[in-house]
């Protein structure tokens, strides 16, 4: 594939960025040692079929310490993004929803990611509907299985010590957030933590109410799976749990029922259950139904692919989207 190669040298890189001209040019900057970076070279491969005029460069990030040294890479996975040999955005960590999204959204205009897609109104609406994506919400450097910095790994741990549950956003996968989220809470610093849609503040707050004993009652606790797994089911009327994105499917069955489902024009959401153990595993049992992916529509299940395609050859899976039947 002419638009997916590998830059070896620094000479091969900058190559690259000259022939690509003013067209994006994504560089993962990987490691042969690293599961992750094999992952998200699965996922390049499927974005560069879908972006023929934008250019995906894998590197060596050991073997090219001159380019890692000059762009700062500390880890990998870590993306870059230029037009015109001009750095324009950044992604640290294994992100397939979020590399997907920047690639479409700088494939096709001539800004940066960082620049809201659709003002400040939009961008809004988008923090508020993360900062309500769980009771309680923290906004971090890094997940909760591998924080990214001293505060945020404090932080977690006051919580988990406490059997708070809690979700959270790793603020380094996007730079939008990261800087929308200053502005939007007056507060500009991370971590910064939510309950119920308010921010209750950082480290130095939940330290505070960790110590007089107030963090416990301000935070829900840990909830049981089954009560979690109702939760995301109905999160939208229909759900479709899948691996990977809508973006991006990470196997043939998922991105099967996904054209389906695109075929009929109805709204639906998706939930990548390889971004968390407890509801695949969770699910499972649940709806007694051991293989993904799995759909359901107002809160019960359809079945997998093969139902799917049987309704959509019958012509009934329209009503079925809709709840009519």
């Amino acid at each position: 594939m002419a638009n997916l190669v590998e830059a070896k040298t620094q000479s091969d890189f900058e190559d690259f960025l000259a022939k690509a001209g003013k067209r994006l040019t994504v560089v993962h900057f990987q490691a042969a040692w690293a599961p992750q970076c094999g992952q998200m070279n699965e996922v390049m491969a499927e974005l560069a079929k879908e972006h023929a005029h934008s250019t995906f460069v894998k590197l060596e990030a050991e073997s090219v310490p001159e380019v890692s040294e000059k762009y700062e890479i500390a880890s990998v996975p870590t993306f870059l993004f230029f037009k015109g040999a001009e750095k324009v955005d950044r992604l640290d960590g294994a992100h397939a929803p979020e590399l997907t999204k920047k690639v479409q959204r700088l494939a096709v205009s001539g800004g940066s990611a960082g620049d809201p897609e659709g003002g400040p109104a939009e961008l809004n609406q988008r923090l508020k509907k993360l900062i309500n994506a769980a009771s309680c919400m923290l906004f971090m450097k890094g997940s909760a299985q591998e924080p990214r910095c001293g505060f945020s790994r404090q932080i977690v741990a006051l919580l988990k010590e406490r059997s708070i549950q809690f979700s959270s956003f790793d603020i380094l996968s996007d730079e939008e957030v990261r800087q929308g989220l200053k502005a939007y809470s007056n507060w500009p610093t991370y971590p910064q933590l939510y309950v119920n849609g308010e921010l209750i503040g950082g480290l130095d707050i939940v330290k505070e109410l960790a110590e007089s004993g107030e963090l416990e009652s301000t935070c829900p606790k840990a909830v049981t799976v089954e009560h979690r797994l109702k939760t995301v089911i109905n999160q939208s009327p229909v759900m479709l749990f899948m691996k990977g994105s809508k973006e991006a499917a990470r196997c043939g069955f998922s991105r099967q029922i996904l054209e389906i489902l695109n075929d009929t024009g109805e709204h639906y959401d998706t939930f990548d259950i390889l971004q968390d153990e407890e509801v695949r595993q969770g699910l499972k049992t649940y709806s007694n139904w051991p293989t993904y992916p799995q759909l359901y529509v107002k809160g019960e299940l359809i079945g997998g692919l093969d139902i799917v395609k049987e309704l959509q050859e019958s012509g009934e899976l329209g009503s079925v989207l809709k709840g009519d039947s």
